[in-house]
């Protein structure tokens, strides 16, 4: 495999995450009462909607075909979110626990591929601006559960 197909193949897998954690939060703004979470929640969803768009522009750049849509694992079962249940109560602090668990996994995954792989400067950047917005809502999120509850 080439490099650019390897390292296209990892920011792939990321585009099909912040697919998934947009379409997460979506849905939480949608099964929260809060304006102001709904807000927060639309807010994020934007977010990783740019991210998608940032990421789709680098695996151009690199040659390669990016991914349209969430994984199948994210779409059968929304893995960084388990809403289902959540939204059945409308429990507003669960939900914001379950964004926050998912944004910690979205820093972990972030984390591991910046210290594994060697990145063209432009990547590099990107992905750690991303990074650092993922830890802002974590930041964010922290706060919001606490104002909850």
């Amino acid at each position: 495999m080439k490099y650019t197909e390897k390292i296209s193949n990892k920011l792939n897998e990321l585009l099909e995450k912040n697919y998934d954690a947009e379409k997460g939060y979506l849905n939480s703004a949608e099964n929260v009462d809060s304006s102001k979470l709904k807000i927060f929640f639309k807010n994020r969803a934007s977010e990783r909607s740019i991210f998608a768009k940032e990421l789709r522009t680098e695996i151009l750049s690199y040659g390669q075909i990016p991914e349209d849509d969430g994984s199948f694992k994210g779409t059968m079962h929304r893995n960084w979110m388990s809403l289902k249940s959540l939204f059945s109560s409308n429990d507003e602090e669960a939900i914001l626990e379950e964004a926050l668990r998912g944004e910690k996994a979205s820093l972990d995954e972030y984390d591991e591929m910046l210290k594994e792989e060697a990145f063209a400067p432009s990547t590099r950047k990107m992905l750690e601006n991303q990074r650092q917005q993922i830890q802002a809502a974590i930041n964010s999120l922290k706060l919001e559960e606490h104002l909850v509850s």
